[in-house]
């Protein structure tokens, strides 16, 4: 039996939204791209996980047109690539930071420490994962960094598509 259902034909918006952001490994994945992490090896590395689960999560996510494949480096033995952001991938940023806002507001940290939005903007945290709060920006990949709970008081822009 499947472990994993196909909901990309479905009339239901949400549904077709789970089938691309349903696995937990691709939308962390997402978050690592959106950071600049874009190789295979740092991905595996700052994730954790498995070489083959991280080959389909990239797989699934080039095909479903969230990251762009790019050859990088010389002619070795095995092509090397790195991922960026696609625009559908960069579109996802309100849906991570909405996911980060949620779990900071109903979830409790380890450590003690959040993933906060800022608006690159005006500089400040934002309370919602769309628009700036403080200056009614929209927060795009070009207009947004994380302050992760690994990095505390360090702002990362996000890696835009290019």
């Amino acid at each position: 039996m499947a472990l994993r259902s196909d909901w990309s034909q479905e009339n239901c918006p949400i549904a077709r939204a789970v089938d691309v952001f349903g696995d937990p490994w691709s939308v962390l994945v997402l978050r690592e791209v959106m950071v600049g992490n874009r190789r295979f090896e740092t991905l595996r590395r700052e994730l954790g996980v498995a070489e083959n689960i991280l080959s389909d999560r990239l797989r699934r996510l080039v095909e479903d047109g969230m990251l762009r494949k790019e050859p990088y480096g010389g002619g070795g033995e095995r092509p090397r690539h790195e991922y960026r952001l696609a625009p559908a991938g960069e579109d996802s940023l309100p849906i991570l930071n909405a996911l980060s806002t949620w779990a900071n507001k109903h979830t409790t940290s380890p450590t003690g420490k959040t993933m906060n939005v800022y608006c690159t903007t005006c500089g400040l945290l934002s309370d919602s994962g769309v628009w700036c709060t403080a200056c009614d920006v929209e927060l795009a990949v070009a207009t947004t960094a994380w302050e992760r709970p690994i990095a505390p008081g360090i702002h990362i822009a996000l890696a835009a598509h290019l």
